[in-house]
């Protein structure tokens, strides 16, 4: 006798339910599909005799956070001409399979979006193994192999520890922002390969200022259009001023030496965004040295020609690049060992510092991307397979829009 549903289940829609029952916590549902005519795959002669029935138990989705069993009354069909038994097509299951379509779907996205495999297989009822194979087989299906870069591409290192190395180096696409591959290592040779075979069509790479991908970059591509990230070459005049700083401060009496470096923090703020009780101890600060003082008031002066360069770099960079060299010429009177130090590093990069204020392209999204990286390498103790991390976090981009609750 079947029951008198007058709702769709989600997932067994097609199904007649012809039984439910609470067994031990866990929901029995018994389903059936209606008769009807099926073609031999054989001979593809329509028919709908009956050979015999078997029933199959399915691993469901769960309901009301009870583990869930489908008892599937499975049809197979006898084709009258040529013999053949076969069973019929389920919406449910697939064939060879003890799980539903549904349960698979939401075990491959929990893959990517929960935070480890046996979780998701404590989630689901199901061993860590099992969720690692649907996993790999949602990556082996969903990600597709780099044939050619885009043409404007941004690179950035991060520290995966992985069999293959400390360090992998993630490649996106610069306009999109997407990451599009991942390289085992960070290698100079590793790079300059990769860029031969597959960046025909690039033509500019943002980066941070590393020599070494410079010199790959470069070797492989030729004169590509290289632009510095900004975060990378401004962090230079600040670690100049707190090498100041922390120099200065050594002569400080003991109180003020301990409060000077818990208020570092005010000499980096704008001056005009600074709070009463910050600008106290900023001037408080300042008058103990003349150099301290000096330091800052160049970092104040870079700091405004950067904001004017990020409004009009890209129609006038010669005001940009000429304001630049006039901002070497202060650091050079002020004789500060730490800023100069900073400048000579503006004057070997400054052809790509000025690339980020024409081009307007940064690497913050990428940055963005490691963090994400750095939380799924952590939930998860650590990744050994590089491909399997490699999967993890160009799959938790492409999911990243879609919630965790899919079946």
């Amino acid at each position: 006798m079947y029951m008198d549903f007058t709702m769709n289940i989600p997932g067994l829609k097609e199904c007649i339910i012809t039984n439910m029952e609470d067994r031990d916590g866990t929901v029995q549902i018994y389903v059936e599909m209606e008769r009807i005519p099926h073609c031999c795959p054989v001979c593809e002669t329509k028919t709908d005799r009956v050979h015999d029935y078997r029933y199959q138990k399915i691993k469901h989705l769960k309901w009301f956070e009870r583990m869930t069993l489908l008892w599937y009354k499975r049809r197979r069909y006898a084709c009258p001409s040529c013999g053949k038994r076969f069973s019929e097509k389920s919406p449910i299951v697939e064939r060879y399979q003890r799980a539903s379509i549904e349960w698979n779907q939401a075990v491959s996205i929990k893959s990517i979006k929960g935070k480890t495999f046996k979780e998701v297989g404590e989630t689901f009822g199901a061993s860590a193994s099992t969720i690692v194979r649907r996993f790999d087989k949602l990556a082996e299906e969903q990600i597709k192999k780099v044939e050619t870069l885009p043409s404007v591409i941004a690179i950035d290192e991060y520290k995966g520890d992985t069999k293959e190395g400390k360090y992998q180096l993630i490649i996106a696409d610069g306009i999109t922002r997407q990451p599009l591959d991942i390289l085992p290592n960070r290698y100079k040779n590793t790079i300059k390969n990769y860029l031969q075979k597959h960046g025909q069509q690039v033509e500019v790479v943002i980066m941070d200022m590393s020599s070494s991908f410079k010199a790959a970059v470069q070797k492989a591509l030729g004169k590509p259009i290289i632009v510095a990230d900004r975060f990378h070459f401004c962090r230079y005049i600040y670690w100049g001023l707190d090498r100041v700083r922390r120099r200065v401060q050594q002569t400080f009496h003991d109180y003020d030496r301990k409060k000077c470096k818990r208020m570092k923090h005010v000499f980096h703020k704008p001056k005009n965004r600074l709070k009463e009780d910050e600008m106290w101890h900023l001037e408080r600060y300042l008058g103990m040295s003349e150099e301290l003082r000096t330091a800052h008031e160049l970092k104040e002066i870079y700091k405004d020609w950067f904001e004017e360069a990020k409004v009009i770099g890209s129609e006038n960079i010669f005001k940009v690049k000429k304001d630049l060299k006039a901002f070497y010429d202060l650091v050079r009177e002020s004789e500060l060992p730490e800023m100069i130090s900073a400048i000579k590093t503006f004057q070997n990069w400054q052809v790509e510092i000025l690339n980020s204020f024409v081009y307007n392209y940064s690497n913050g999204f990428l940055e963005g991307i490691n963090n994400t990286t750095k939380v799924l390498k952590r939930n998860a103790f650590g990744f050994r397979s590089f491909k399997r991390f490699r999967a993890k976090i160009l799959l938790a981009r492409q999911y990243k829009e879609v919630g965790l609750h899919i079946g």
